[in-house]
């Protein structure tokens, strides 16, 4: 049924669980085949990684443009282009096939099982990523260039884009199948897979998370799979959808994608609460303060997800009543928020905390989030959302919780978890230069933006008036700065891990860290759990 069937029952013991199989593929058709969860999450994360490359250089080249004002480097047709494909690739490409791979890797380990429960669709699900990718990334080459109508993909601007569109939607297309997919399985698993004495309510934060993150998931990306295919067949087919000429609404897009867009912003930045609180309570060497409340906060940030899209439509003429009610519910999903930034500094609260590297992630993500939640939370109040709509003041705001959201939770769970994907510990100094590299270079980027937006710049535009000189140069410095603090990750920290170079991890490398995916020797074996552990009443150990 799964891949542990390839090897009937031989438990593995000791750090050489890669080598002494018989029956498993080596070479290409080890990862081409792949059935086994741990390579697909390997797949998945190094998919991710080079789509946050590519992403970052579009990035690099926007903010090259605007160092300084007047048109430098690109017409504003390829900065449109820009700025439009960098949005989709880095939320569709390096974002959320990060966290699906996290989960690949993590969740069977954590609940005690032997795979994830569909192990070929586990297979299919990450190779249709690649198509979409090449699909997305060669739209560049087609004429007329990339798909230029923001990430949003608002009509009518997607009536008027050239063959490369059409692309951008397929490719679109066929990610959601596979997040759908990924989706499946993940609830699949975790229902039915879950060791003897595992209750749903002392699994791990990470498994809740992504527990109610497939649900949101495949409750929207049919939403977002009609949006453009209206869009398509507008495009295509006669019908008006969206087009006013024909009786149609390019508004009713925006209902139709924020509908889809608002959970799909929740889907990017729950499994980083999960990730966050699973490594808080190990370095404040505590039980992580509020399990149940904090379970709770995730399922009704998931719930009142869907009535709040339309506050990203303030400015679309919406009447009065309808304003208030997306401002009053906008406001209302930052009380669980809240909820899990005071459980995390509670857990931290007179715990004996020690500050390595994955710990300076997770408080690096608690303070620069729950800035980018205040800023968020400004935006919800109509009167002022209408006066920095479609500002940089919006970018800093989004950046701030998907960057120093989502990015941060992922390298934070990359430090925390390496040493049992790997079985080498990662040197303290490399990754504590990566935190503070990052975290200040992310701060010098961003934070500007808050002034530009509230001093009127628009996003999106390829040059500005003189006066928003300064802060624009400030910005585009920190973003090459940040861009090169990935790449000295890359070469520094993660390839020599990925090699095996540094000193082997013990089985449980950090001393607070509690769960059962420290219970297997590091580097993880190919196959672990073929028979269901044995819990103790915490259910975070093995007997025996």
């Amino acid at each position: 049924m799964t891949s542990t069937a390839l090897d009937h029952g031989h438990a593995h013991h000791g750090d050489h669980g890669h080598d002494d199989h018989h029956g498993h593929p080596h070479g290409w058709r080890r990862w081409f085949y792949a059935t086994n969860h741990k390579d697909i999450g390997t797949l998945y994360l190094l998919f991710s990684l080079t789509m946050l490359m590519i992403g970052g250089v579009l990035a690099l080249g926007i903010r090259a443009e605007l160092f300084k004002p007047g048109l430098q480097i690109m017409n504003p047709e390829l900065f449109n282009q820009f700025t439009t494909m960098h949005g989709i690739i880095m939320v569709f490409g390096a974002i959320m096939p990060a966290f699906v791979g996290m989960a690949n890797w993590l969740i069977p380990l954590q609940i005690g099982a032997s795979d994830m429960a569909f192990a070929r669709m586990n297979n299919f699900s990450f190779w249709l990523l690649i198509p979409a990718a090449l699909l997305l990334v060669g739209s560049f080459f087609l004429p007329g260039g990339a798909p230029a109508a923001g990430w949003t993909l608002y009509a009518p601007l997607t009536l008027q884009m050239g063959p490369s569109m059409d692309a951008g939607i397929f490719a679109m297309h066929i990610m959601g199948a596979s997040s759908v997919m990924g989706s499946i399985n993940i609830i699949v698993t975790i229902l039915n897979m879950r060791a003897p004495g595992m209750t749903l309510m002392k699994m791990p934060m990470f498994a809740w998370t992504w527990l109610i993150t497939a649900y949101l998931l495949i409750a929207v990306m049919p939403v977002l799979a009609g949006a453009i295919t209206m869009t398509l067949t507008d495009r295509h087919f006669g019908t008006s959808f969206f087009n006013p000429a024909g009786g149609g609404d390019p508004v009713m897009y925006q209902h139709i994608f924020w509908f889809f867009g608002h959970p799909e912003v929740y889907i990017m930045i729950l499994p980083a609460f999960g990730i966050v609180s699973q490594i808080v309570p190990a370095f404040a060497r505590k039980k992580l303060f509020g399990y149940t409340s904090m379970v709770y906060a995730t399922a009704s940030i998931a719930i009142l997800s869907f009535i709040v899209w339309a506050h990203h439509m303030f400015a679309t003429g919406m009447p009065v009543t309808g304003q208030l009610f997306f401002m009053y519910a906008t406001m209302l999903i930052s009380v669980p928020t809240g909820v899990k930034v005071f459980n995390w500094i509670a857990t931290m609260w007179r715990g004996s905390m020690t500050f390595e590297t994955p710990m300076l992630w997770a408080v690096g993500f608690i303070f620069v989030f729950t800035m980018g939640g205040f800023t968020g939370l400004i935006c919800s109040v109509a009167p002022i959302d209408i006066q920095i709509q479609d500002t940089y003041y919006v970018v800093a705001h989004f950046h701030y919780v998907l960057v120093a959201g989502s990015l941060f939770a992922l390298f934070g769970g990359f430090y925390y978890w390496v040493p049992k994907w790997t079985g080498v510990m990662v040197a303290e100094w490399k990754g504590k230069l990566h935190f503070w590299w990052s975290l200040i270079a992310f701060n010098v980027t961003f934070f500007p933006m808050h002034f530009l937006g509230l001093a009127g710049m628009p996003r999106r535009y390829a040059d500005y008036p003189m006066q928003f000189a300064d802060f624009n140069e400030i910005a585009s410095v920190g973003a090459f700065l940040f861009g090169f603090a990935q790449v000295y990750f890359i070469f520094v920290v993660l390839i020599p891990a990925m090699r095996g170079k540094g000193e082997p991890a013990p089985q449980r490398p950090w001393e607070g860290a509690e769960g059962l995916e420290w219970e297997v020797p590091s580097p993880a074996p190919f196959h672990t759990f073929e028979t269901p552990p044995k819990l103790d009443e915490t259910a975070t150990r093995v007997i025996g």
